[in-house]
């Protein structure tokens, strides 16, 4: 008995939680993860999007299912720790053979005086059998305990896919609408070189620039004529990732792209870094990994110590089926109880003792990274946003001075105080300089949705 109770000594390690008291130049505790998404994003029809992705998506209803499969495993460890009732009958016969034991003994013995036990003997049975483990060192109520903590974290996990999906839906319905904008920037910009154009061959006409200046602003406006069938591809293929998304088949994204350039991006409250343990999900769902992981150990360590079976019958059993409802005669019972441990040759139950510690400081470390990552997500965000917020100030100061530029080129390449190519050049620069305002402005969107994803917003 001594050496089946012994257990290997291992190790446990204890993770480490600690976070920063607050962010970089943020000391408010205020978290924007407290608004929901349908606050948060205030577009109608990227509502509309989300609300159709969560019912229709097909990776996040696979994750459902995985819920389920976990929710059934959670009713599977519970019943195994209660009593095995199973009921039943049954009929078969018997002959033991004459010259043994019960052959000899069935043949001296009568029922009834002057008869026989006859030499094939019917047996008929109609009896209920409980089969029961005691759960002495608790291995079956921890393994139920970590199915239930597997089942929670299969639930964060779909919290965190929720999140994703919700970023990855914004984040591209945003793409849509700084192409938009670009497709109408870069047709602007082809009817202004146009127009320089017509200007430049007239200029050839009065014989003040060569046929080479028409040349260049003919180059040109086929370039920017080829761009537009580039940006077209783009915008179909964001709505088609946007389609697959949403679950659907391909369908026109409705939007509002005019309104993408005044979009405000300043509603972003980072709260304080000890709030990243209770909003995000994949932090919380590697705290119930790891708690999982912990009473999976516990288990491992019960099959060390023997095990308490409790068995017993009772019912009705005759020779003849009329005899059954001879009560007290037909009844019988049986009870019985076993301990059995293991002595020799235990390697199997080492080893999966020594994967489940191994297993519990994986989660441990898995935990400390999550963590990790979460807080340098966020940190990164943070500096992402401010510096994109003053990027965009310089651009748009930029797209300014080079929209009059291009007015102020063409005026003194009328009056031949400028180079056709300083007109070409302006124009090629100011077009340029939208193109990046519009970019920035992306960056500046999938910021803000990137950092409420990174707080843990949008699962609730």
């Amino acid at each position: 008995m001594y050496a089946a109770c012994t257990v290997p000594a291992i190790v446990l390690k204890k993770e480490n939680k600690d976070v920063p008291a607050n962010y970089k130049d943020v000391l408010d505790s205020v978290n924007t993860t407290k608004i929901k998404w349908k606050d948060f994003f205030s577009d109608p029809y990227l509502n509309a999007l989300i609300d159709t992705a969560l019912r229709n998506n097909q990776e996040l209803n696979i994750i459902l299912q995985d819920i389920n499969i976990a929710k059934n495993e959670v009713r599977a460890r519970k019943g195994a720790y209660l009593p095995f009732v199973n009921i039943g009958g049954g009929a078969g016969i018997d002959k033991s053979a004459r010259y043994t034991r019960q052959g000899a003994i069935d043949a001296t013995t009568d029922i009834e005086p002057g008869k026989q036990i006859p030499d094939v003997l019917p047996d008929y049975l109609l009896a209920a059998n409980i089969s029961w483990e005691a759960d002495i060192w608790k291995k079956l109520r921890n393994a139920r305990k970590s199915a239930m903590y597997s089942y929670l974290a299969t639930t964060a996990g779909k919290n965190f896919m929720v999140t994703h999906l919700i970023a990855e839906i914004a984040n591209s319905f945003y793409e849509l609408m700084a192409l938009d904008n670009q497709l109408f920037i870069i047709k602007q910009n082809i009817e202004i070189q146009q127009n320089a154009l017509a200007i430049v061959k007239l200029q050839k006409t009065a014989a003040k620039v060569t046929e080479l200046a028409v040349r260049r602003f003919e180059a040109e406006v086929l370039k920017n004529q080829s761009r537009i069938f580039f940006i077209q591809q783009s915008i179909v293929e964001t709505e088609n990732r946007i389609n697959f998304l949403v679950g659907r088949y391909p369908q026109p994204i409705l939007r509002d792209s005019w309104i993408f350039i005044d979009l405000k991006t300043d509603s972003i409250q980072a709260g304080i870094p000890s709030q990243l343990l209770q909003n995000r999900p994949d932090i919380k769902q590697a705290e119930l990994d790891l708690a999982a992981a912990r009473l999976d150990v516990k288990v491992a360590k019960a099959n060390f110590y023997p095990t308490l079976n409790i068995t017993g019958a009772i019912g009705l059993e005759a020779f003849n089926p009329t005899y059954l409802v001879s009560k007290p005669a037909s009844m019988m019972y049986n009870l019985g109880a076993g301990l059995f441990g293991p002595l020799i040759n235990r390697n199997a139950i080492k080893a999966t003792y020594y994967n489940a510690s191994a297993r519990q400081i994986q989660a441990a470390f898995n935990y400390e990274r999550t963590i990790l990552a979460a807080y340098i997500e966020v940190a990164n965000q943070l500096s992402n946003i401010n510096n994109l917020r003053k990027s965009y100030e310089l651009r748009s100061k930029q797209v300014k001075t080079l929209t009059e530029s291009i007015d102020i080129s063409t005026r003194l390449f009328r009056s031949a105080r400028a180079d056709y190519m300083e007109v070409l050049l302006t124009q090629r620069d100011a077009l340029e300089s939208k193109f990046e305002l519009i970019e920035t402005k992306k960056k500046q969107m999938n910021a803000k949705v990137n950092i409420y994803q990174a707080l843990g917003g949008g699962w609730n």
